[in-house]
């Protein structure tokens, strides 16, 4: 079980949620982005460097996924392939994208992208505050606790 970063849009705050997770429990972060990475030096954490352009760095992620891998990613699109590859994606503001949910997320997303396209301000998303670090850490612990427990079944299971 790994994580993979979508790190040109994600926020330090969450990068560096991720970074002690890594420390703490030994699970592989990789950020993955079209310009270089600050990480802090660890075996668990790297960063992987793809050429500019566009979805590069989230063909690379799907690309390098195994099923159960977790995607952090604020990218709809993305999210999707990696569901639709057997991974779990989870946005900076925690939650958590799922078959049952992606399809009505992909159609708003293409909605505001229509209307903003005619010429109507959507506006942005709100910065991201308090509450959304702390869903976020929420939504990631409870993530890596179902891992744990998956991981563990499948010691047993093997003779």
């Amino acid at each position: 079980m790994q994580i993979w970063v979508d790190a040109d849009g994600c926020p330090r705050v969450i990068r560096e949620i991720l970074f002690r997770a890594a420390q703490r429990l030994c699970i592989p972060v990789t950020l993955v982005a079209n310009h270089p990475q600050v990480t802090p030096p660890s075996r668990y954490i790297r960063s992987i460097q793809v050429p500019a352009g566009f979805d590069v760095a989230d063909n690379e992620i799907v690309r390098r996924l195994d099923p159960g891998d977790l995607v952090v990613t604020a990218d709809i699109p993305l999210a999707s392939e990696v569901i639709a590859k057997g991974g779990q994606a989870l946005n900076p503001r925690g939650e958590l994208y799922t078959e049952a949910n992606i399809r009505e997320r992909l159609t708003l997303r293409d909605f505001m992208d229509t209307l903003r396209s005619s010429g109507i301000d959507t506006g942005g998303p709100a910065a991201l505050g308090p509450r959304d670090r702390q869903a976020f850490g929420n939504a990631l612990d409870a993530w890596l606790a179902r891992a744990d427990r998956r991981q563990n079944r499948e010691v047993v299971k093997k003779p």
